[in-house]
């Protein structure tokens, strides 16, 4: 029996999509929506300076934190993203204008504070933070079905998801009033939300998932974007 060539196997290999080992199945219409059939939906959040409010501000954030938690009948995602801070472009656009500036003191400030730019970076990295809450929505925690039903949506596959608008406008709008429930409890505390469409999606997990590549080549438009059918 002949034997086969190692290198011919490796030609005769077909190649595996890393699509293949993420949960996500598809993202659309501001909606991540995962393997199992459940969504997600991801809201950016403003921060609060803690330190420098007074104790009865204090106080009061931490009741209204409290509350807004003692409310919530579903599990909640917080994420905090710290990465580096690229200011590669804020530099280049600062010599830009030193070269145009026809004022000479303003020319010569403009020269100092670029200076005074890369020093602060050679110093020490300046890093950027993001706050995000991930609101989940899981058709088999939906109390107005019954057990069959919830069973039969959660093991379809993901295909059939994909294929009737019908269940993915319901199980957003489910998702919708989640949304509104946690931007109100967020502004009670003095956070300000917003929620993320799709192209900042799409963005935010390829630069989660591709963090040296996502630095080097940016994502382009979902509307030019062709992706691979599960």
């Amino acid at each position: 029996m002949a034997k086969t060539k190692p290198d011919k196997l490796a030609r005769n290999k077909v190649p595996v999509s890393t699509q293949q080992y993420l949960d996500i199945a598809e993202i659309r219409e501001n909606t991540v929506i995962l393997r199992d059939g459940s969504m997600r939906s991801v809201l950016l959040a403003s921060s609060i300076n803690f330190a420098l409010k007074s104790e009865d501000e204090q106080n009061a954030i931490i009741a209204a934190y409290v509350g807004f938690l003692n409310n919530l009948e579903y599990p909640l995602q917080i994420v905090i993203q710290s990465r580096e801070l690229d200011i590669d472009n804020y530099l280049n656009s600062l010599e830009q204008k030193e070269k145009e500036q026809t004022n000479e003191l303003l020319k010569v400030q403009t020269t100092e504070y670029i200076q005074y730019v890369k020093e602060l970076i050679s110093i020490g990295k300046i890093m950027n933070k993001r706050f995000y809450v991930i609101v989940p929505y899981n058709p088999s925690s939906d109390k107005h079905k019954n057990f069959f039903s919830n069973i039969i949506e959660v093991f379809k596959p993901v295909s059939m998801v994909k294929m009737k608008e019908k269940i993915f406008i319901r199980r957003r709008q489910e998702l919708a009033k989640r949304l509104e429930t946690i931007i109100s409890g967020l502004a009670s505390i003095g956070i300000g939300s917003a929620e993320l469409d799709t192209q900042s999606l799409i963005e935010l997990y390829y630069n989660v998932y591709n963090p040296d590549t996502s630095s080097n080549q940016k994502m382009v438009e979902t509307g030019r974007l062709k992706t691979e059918s599960f």
